[in-house]
């Protein structure tokens, strides 16, 4: 069976619309889905009643402030709570200072870069990083996507700045207020292994953590194990996702192969609280 609870809209860094997504998800005959934006839930308020061969669930993915990366995904929550969505606006309100400091920098190291460009790349006012790269490759600063990121972009290089983030508990608080579960994304992104892997998650169930995404394009066949060893331990639901990007990362593809023993729980609940 093909799922996905892991995706990424031009509502955020991805460059398929909420409908491309959809349509596309629907070709490849994917039974569960859910989009889940970058701070917000934009992309989502675009479901029209055209994907009728999913089960399609709410989503988000909360960027939480942490020594390195720690992101949470919410699922089935309500979609139009309104802390939920005051909250969210706030960090994309600080999303757009950060984008417009970058600018600034940028100017000084002699980059010409306006947000009129920026915001024609990203389709929305809704600008990150990829967008920038893909800007800087196309106006020639760069040579490759990737090495915008590698020489300019990414953690620690010249043009980084970091964005507001909210803490592990409040990001999970905050999903549970409006109605969903609270997952770890992609555990590996947080680089702690054995003792510093367990001690984070324990902390991070004590803050009300329901599950972690086991299934994930990028994990190894070991890091699965590990992972659905963490789930067994701390009674946390298992996920799936791919965290499809779109042409921003290439490498990774829509959809994911899973047996539904494999993560029933979760499906069961996508089930009860699909759109």
């Amino acid at each position: 069976m093909k799922i996905d609870f892991h995706t990424h809209t031009t509502a955020s860094d991805g460059t398929y619309t909420t409908e491309e997504i959809l349509n596309e998800a629907e070709k490849q005959d994917i039974k569960f889905f859910a989009i889940t934006d970058h701070d917000t839930v934009d992309g989502i308020k675009q479901i029209k009643n055209t994907a009728k061969t999913m089960t399609i669930i709410t989503g988000v993915e909360i960027s939480a402030e942490f020594s390195g990366t720690l992101h949470i995904l919410g699922y089935g929550f309500e979609l139009e709570n309104e802390k939920l969505n005051s909250k969210l606006e706030e960090l994309q309100e600080f999303r757009k200072a950060r984008n417009e400091n970058m600018l600034k920098k940028m100017e000084s190291l002699g980059f010409q870069i306006n947000m009129e460009e920026l915001v024609k790349e990203a389709g929305s006012d809704l600008v990150g990083r990829p967008h920038f790269a893909n800007v800087m490759l196309k106006k020639g600063y760069v040579k490759t996507f990737d090495e915008a990121f590698d020489k300019y972009l990414k953690k620690g290089a010249p043009l980084y700045m970091d964005k507001k983030r909210l803490s592990p508990e409040e990001s999970i608080q905050l999903i549970h207020e409006a109605g969903g579960i609270a997952v770890l994304a992609h555990p590996y992104q947080t680089k702690k292994e054995g003792k510093e892997m367990d001690s984070l998650i324990k902390q991070l169930v004590s803050y009300g953590l329901d599950g972690i995404e086991a299934y994930y394009s990028q994990h190894t066949p070991e890091m699965v194990e590990e992972y659905k060893g963490y789930a067994e331990k701390y009674n946390l639901i298992k996920t799936a996702g791919s965290d499809f990007h779109g042409s921003n990362k290439p490498h990774i593809r829509l959809g994911m192969e899973l047996e539904e023993k494999d993560a029933v729980e979760f499906l069961s609940f996508a089930a009860e609280n699909k759109i």
